[in-house]
């Protein structure tokens, strides 16, 4: 008795034969499938690998230990923590208090008969065979078992002297030392020997320096105290080794003292959400995803892997369709000896069948093989180890059968057109009649109206953009089920084109079984690259709007603020150097405290300064009130608007443009305001008659005077902050010229000479330069440049003003060639089938006399015809998310605007602007060149003369 197994199995043996016969088809249609099965395949195995478990996080955080413990750093007051001792906060609300700070003794805290590791981080310059390097300094002991993990010796020997050092790879790579090099650091003379070499398995790219504890960091603090400089900060935490581990309970005990733990008991096995204090904590709870906000992710999930099947079977099934349209004397003879339709069908669909199932193994097996191979480069790129090469079988075979099912969907429309011929016109050749389905365009353009109408409510009314997205998306599926439909209009025009072209426009009308699947495909690649390119143009038009430029064009500039600005006088050297420099202007910065002082004010014996503004010019919505609280709720709406809009003490001032100092105060000549562009006589005299010269007149007084106040109290400082008081600190009042007009400085406030702030009692600091140049510094003039300030080992802020610069030019470049060749493939698979169906008519033309060429013409027109059709759809179907995201985020801009207007948040006046610009040199690429291009390739690669054909039995 025969069974479907039996008939499937059949079919299934048939397919597999014409695959193997047809190698070059197959293997197209097995590369469609397979690519994207490998991409998504080794992004599943790549991901999972990276994804560390519990256990394996703990190893390379706290090695062997039980327990990292570290100080909270809130004066040694109860804290709450998470069970992972990532998160933490104190257990009592400070809201009308002074929060907590400071340290406390972390070994207090350390239960008896433990074993402690100290481990210790801190940063110095070191040396290198190019200058010096920012390096983090890390004092642990490597050897010892309970580190065991944290860090992987790579080559060499761990520590023993306190001499020794050991480096990671990435620092040897990068300073160009070697293990038997010696390194020392700046300010700190003393010779390390480096005796091994190491990673840090969750940070590959670290630069880092292991050395014994207390072998570096107290020796060099020490060392840069003496220079001068503050001492750097130095980070410490305890590896804990306890019998029996610790326990949650343990650790809330501990936390009660200020301290935070990371205990391995508890990470392996957390304690449930209510046993946690922190969760009940207002604003410290569980952060869990919305069910709406998972549903949201796993539509468009949804959404993207169903439209990227859609797009492989409207370019696998056309291949299908050769294959049938090949076959179907094959076709007609197993009907003629008594199978049924449903055994047509079965052939057909069998061979996306075995083309899906070949593309799932290929890709699968290629996915494994290639990242196991690249494991290596993908832990390189990724900064990371993985911590398994861990394969999930279920999610890999779900994924292959989506290569399956892509081969199935796309061979069901070959398979019931084959299924519909008749046997007689199988086996004879002949094509048959058969009108296209008038439902399909009546849905089509159902789904169009539809999905238009939610795109527009979407951009209009909602200001959703899931909502224009799957809008789009519905209208784009309308536009591809009218494709059939829109192809027999196209075919109107063949009136007005000559003979080659109207014949190609006339085969691609009769048969839209073949034609309309292709120019489905190439609509559906079309439209995303326009989407992608319009929306991307208009917010370059929108960039380019609203860019700002930080300096005048052409001008350079260079600061460099630790230490004291000590390398300020090497930046300036290599800035002339490699820069073709016009003018130079040395800049500089007011200094409290001792020399080495940062700007800020962090450290001993370190202060910080305030220009005061007084109290008549402060704006009343920023006002600072006694007591503290928010000046600007006291006034409506419409009073916040009219203080922004007319109040000049409200509105923007000098002060837009770069950062250069606090309060945008520099110490400098006459060459900085030649620089920026400023060219006034009266300033310049006013600055070298020692006056103080402002471009805020914020900052001047009634009196004509600037008040700058030294702050050398920082704590005072702080706490009258809080309260709403004045800063305590020393007032300096230098007579000033507020210049007239509004200039355009660039962040440039106030400006006095080295001479002016001597005079006043001010201390100044070396800051760095503005220099104007000549021509545009080029690529290799700026390398150069980097290179030299990356050996001095400082943070040097370098910016050069070459105006607005496109960021999208790439990008857009590469979606249109990506456009183009899905275009290509799928005109010349569309072009392959025709020439299929029409090779009766060659021959017939050929019989009569046409010329050898004709074949090669009329193949480069039915190309071009489907690719012409393609594009033209896809760009106008493409047009529309564009618009509407661009409509979603104006009105959404503009909200923001009028909220921020009514608050007092902004003082930008300038209502948004969001164009909507079409990208006419794409479309034009797109429109013209492509089908122009498709057109030419395949007349190229057509042969003149057909295959000799054996005679047919009669």
């Amino acid at each position: 008795m025969k069974t479907w197994f039996h008939s499937w199995r059949a079919a299934i043996r048939i397919a597999r034969r014409d695959a193997w016969r047809s190698k070059g088809r197959s293997a197209l249609v097995l590369a469609m499938i397979a690519l994207p099965i490998l991409g998504v395949s080794a992004l599943d195995l790549t991901y999972r690998s990276s994804e560390l478990s519990a256990a394996e996080r703990l190893e390379r955080t706290i090695g062997a230990a039980d327990a990292r413990f570290r100080d909270a750093q809130v004066g040694g007051v109860p804290i709450f923590q998470d069970p992972t001792g990532e998160m933490h906060t104190t257990a009592k609300d400070y809201e009308n208090e002074p929060w907590p700070s400071g340290s406390t003794d972390v070994t207090k805290t350390v239960p008896a008969g433990a074993t402690v590791l100290t481990d210790g981080i801190g940063a110095a310059k070191l040396t290198t065979a190019h200058g010096l390097l920012g390096t983090e300094v890390r004092e642990l002991k490597a050897s010892d078992p309970i580190a065991r993990g944290i860090m992987t010796l790579l080559e060499g020997r761990f520590p023993e002297k306190n001499d020794e050092v050991m480096a990671t790879s990435h620092f040897l790579e990068t300073s160009g030392l070697s293990i038997g090099s010696t390194l020392s650091a700046r300010n700190f003379d003393r010779p390390y020997r480096i005796v091994g070499s190491y990673e840090l398995p969750d940070s590959l790219d670290t630069d880092q320096v292991n050395a014994l504890p207390g072998a570096f960091l107290a020796p060099y603090a020490k060392a840069v105290e003496k220079a001068g400089l503050p001492a750097p900060d130095v980070s410490v935490s305890y590896l804990v080794r306890k019998s029996g581990g610790f326990t949650w309970n343990t650790v809330k005990e501990i936390n009660t003292k200020g301290v935070a733990v990371v205990s391995r008991a508890v990470v392996l096995d957390p304690p449930a959400a209510s046993e946690v204090p922190l969760n009940q904590k207002e604003g410290w709870g569980g952060y869990e995803a919305s069910p709406a906000a998972g549903a949201a992710e796993l539509a468009s999930l949804a959404t993207v892997v169903g439209l990227a099947m859609l797009e492989i079977c409207l370019l696998a099934g056309p291949a299908f369709a050769v294959g049938a349209r090949r076959s179907r004397r094959q076709l007609g003879l197993v009907g003629a000896n008594g199978g049924a339709r449903s055994h047509i069908r079965a052939i057909v669909l069998s061979g996306g069948l075995v083309i899906g199932v070949a593309a799932a193994v290929t890709g699968t097996v290629l996915a494994l093989v290639l990242t196991l191979v690249l494991q290596p480069v993908l832990e390189d790129t990724m900064g990371q180890r993985f911590g398994a090469f861990d394969i999930r079988p279920l999610e890999l075979l779900g994924i292959a059968l989506l290569a399956v099912l892509t081969g199935l969907l796309a061979a069901i429309v070959p398979a019931v057109t084959a299924s519909r011929q008749t046997v007689l016109a199988s086996l004879t050749g002949r094509r048959g009649v058969r009108r296209s389905s008038r439902v399909l365009p009546l849905i089509g353009l159902a789904a169009l109206l539809v999905g238009g109408a939610i795109a527009l409510f979407g951009s209009t009314v909602s200001e959703q953009v899931t909502l224009v997205a799957a809008g789009s998306a519905l209208a784009e599926l309308g536009v591809v089920a009218m494709t059939p439909a829109l192809v027999g209009l196209f075919g109107r025009t063949g009136r007005w084109l000559p003979l080659s072209p109207r014949l190609a426009l006339r085969d691609a009308v009769r048969n839209r079984g073949r034609t309309a699947p292709a120019v489905a495909a190439v609509l559906a690649a079309v439209a995303g690259t326009v989407a992608v390119t319009t929306y991307m143009a208009g917010r370059e038009a929108q960039n380019r709007a609203e860019y700002e430029a930080t300096l005048p064009y052409g001008v350079a500039s260079a600061f460099v603020q630790e230490e004291g600005g000590r390398d300020a006088p090497a930046v300036r050297e290599a800035v002339q150097r490699n820069f073709p420099v016009d003018v130079r202007a040395d800049v500089g910065r007011i200094s409290v405290g001792k020399p080495g002082c940062p700007p800020w004010g962090e450290g001993e014996g370190c202060g910080r300064y305030e220009v005061i503004v007084p109290p008549a010019n402060e704006c009343p919505l920023y006002a600072t009130l006694p007591g503290g609280g928010d000046a600007s709720e006291k006034y409506t709406p419409d009073q916040r608007r009219k203080l922004l809009t007319e109040d000049w003490r409200c509105k923007d001032s000098a002060s837009s443009g770069m950062y250069v100092s606090d309060s945008g105060l520099l110490i400098g000549d006459a060459k900085l305001l030649q620089v920026l562009g400023v060219d006034d006589p009266a300033t310049v005299k006013a600055l070298a008659d020692g006056r103080i010269v402002s471009f805020n007149r914020a900052l001047v007084g009634k009196d004509g005077t600037v008040g700058i106040k030294q702050i050398t109290d920082i704590p005072a400082a702080d706490k009258a902050s809080e309260q709403g008081r004045p800063a305590p600190g020393k007032v300096s009042s230098l007579p000033a010229y507020l210049v007239p007009g509004d200039k355009k400085t660039y962040g440039l406030q106030a400006l006095m000479t080295p001479a002016t702030a001597k005079a006043a009692g001010l201390s100044t600091a070396p800051l760095g330069l503005y220099v104007s140049t000549d021509r545009l510094p080029d690529s290799e003039q700026r390398q150069k440049l980097d290179s030299d300030l990356a050996k001095l080992g400082s943070d040097v802020e370098v910016h050069l003003e070459e105006g607005f610069v496109n960021e999208y030019g790439i990008i857009l470049l590469s979606l249109a060639v990506f456009a183009g060749l899905v275009t290509i493939g799928a005109a010349g698979i569309a072009t392959g089938l025709a020439q299929a169906d029409a090779e009766a008519d060659l021959k017939t033309l050929a019989a009569v006399g046409a010329p050898p060429r004709v074949r090669r013409t009329l193949s480069g027109f039915q190309c071009g015809v489907v690719a012409a059709m393609g594009v033209i759809l896809g760009s106008a179907a493409g047009l529309l998310p564009a618009i509407g995201l661009r409509l979603t985020e104006e009105r959404e801009q503009i909200r923001y605007y009028e909220q921020s207007l009514a608050e007092g948040w902004s003082r930008d006046l300038t209502p948004p602007d969001v164009p909507i610009v079409i990208p006419w040199e794409t479309l034009a690429g797109l429109i013209v060149a492509v089908p122009l291009g498709a057109a030419l390739l395949a007349a190229l690669v057509t042969r003149s003369r057909g295959a000799l054909a054996r005679r047919a039995a009669t």
